[in-house]
């Protein structure tokens, strides 16, 4: 049975004939696992020494078995690259370039045209404990201004920070002013997760402190910043709000890029537009002057130095110069997405 396995294995001209030699062979119902099978009734003493021979047998064919199998395979590749025309004097394709991030694209140009104004750039730790986090920004434990901070604990008093603030705090502990400071990075909140939303976002935000420094001063790097990234006739307004950090406060919107601050898209019957949803305006960052509780945590004297303080979001900024509208593309990895920038 072994001499005729092994030369019907040898003789098997494609791996549908080998299949079956192993099928009438190796198979449920195949010769050599009968045997086996009936090793069981033979006498006791008979047993061991036929159990080897089958055993031998069946190692035997399956080796014949991989080995033809690997020969056919090898024929067919060797038959495949033969048939086939291939001129190896073509240049090849390459590798696909990179591509710049579309977050980082924006960061880089917030970036530059801030420290075209004076600033530098600083960095700090994205684990923050809860006084540079909080406290030292007049944010105390019972403030109600922490709920729209709900932020990830990581051990202790420590968390994930909630926005570059704590940055600023920390330039503030080992300098001395003047301090023109931008702080960019990743910060994170604990929040929806939709359209507009997400967990993890990116912030710019920037810090001026020096004596005389007034409002007058904030809105026209804010209004510069704008302009050079959403057009020289972008119109800018401040509206006052409230930010713990700062006092006075303001929020500070652009005229939409949609309808052109109008409220209404002629290209939608007319009808209001739903960016804006019909006011004429986006809000695009938050900003104000460092109040004076932020000082004392630093031992500046607020009688001697004043400052101002704004921030603004990466994404925010990158959805609307770019028309995208769903901030989980940023995240997504979909290179039709990305490749686009």
């Amino acid at each position: 049975m072994r001499a005729d396995c092994l030369a019907r294995v040898a003789g098997a001209a494609d791996e549908r004939e080998l299949e079956a030699v192993r099928v009438a062979y190796l198979g449920k119902k195949g010769e050599l696992t009968a045997l086996l099978r009936g090793v069981a009734g033979l006498p006791e003493g008979e047993r061991p020494a036929a159990g080897r021979l089958v055993n031998d047998c069946k190692a035997a064919i399956q080796t014949a078995l991989d080995d033809r199998r690997s020969a056919l395979e090898s024929q067919a590749r060797a038959r495949e690259l033969s048939a086939s025309r291939v001129d190896f004097t073509l240049p090849a394709y390459g590798e696909s370039p990179g591509h710049v991030h579309p977050l980082t694209q924006t960061t880089a140009e917030i970036c530059e045209i801030l420290c075209g104004l004076g600033f530098s750039v600083a960095e700090g730790p994205e684990v923050e404990d809860d006084y540079h986090n909080f406290e030292a920004l007049n944010i105390p434990a019972d403030h109600p201004a922490r709920d729209m901070q709900d932020t990830f604990f990581v051990s202790g008093k420590r968390v994930l920070r909630t926005h570059t603030s704590p940055v600023q705090i920390r330039v503030m502990e080992r300098s001395k002013p003047p301090i023109a400071i931008i702080a960019p990075g990743a910060v994170y909140r604990h929040g929806d997760d939709d359209a507009t939303h997400s967990p993890m976002f990116h912030q710019v935000e920037g810090l001026l402190v020096d004596r005389g420094i007034h409002f007058g001063h904030l809105k026209f790097v804010l209004t510069t910043l704008l302009r050079e990234l959403f057009g020289a006739e972008s119109a800018v307004r401040f509206r006052p709000s409230y930010f713990p950090f700062t006092e006075p406060s303001a929020e500070v919107d652009i005229a939409c890029v949609i309808c052109g601050g109008r409220g209404k898209v002629a290209a939608n019957g007319g009808e209001g537009c739903r960016v804006c949803k019909g006011t004429g305006w986006l809000e695009v960052l938050g900003a104000g002057m460092v109040d004076p509780a932020v000082f004392a945590h630093v031992g500046y004297d607020s009688e001697v130095y004043t400052g101002f303080a704004f921030g603004l979001g990466v994404e925010r900024i990158a959805m609307l110069r770019y028309g995208i509208s769903d901030i989980r593309l940023f995240y997504g990895g979909d290179l039709r997405f990305l490749e686009q920038f």
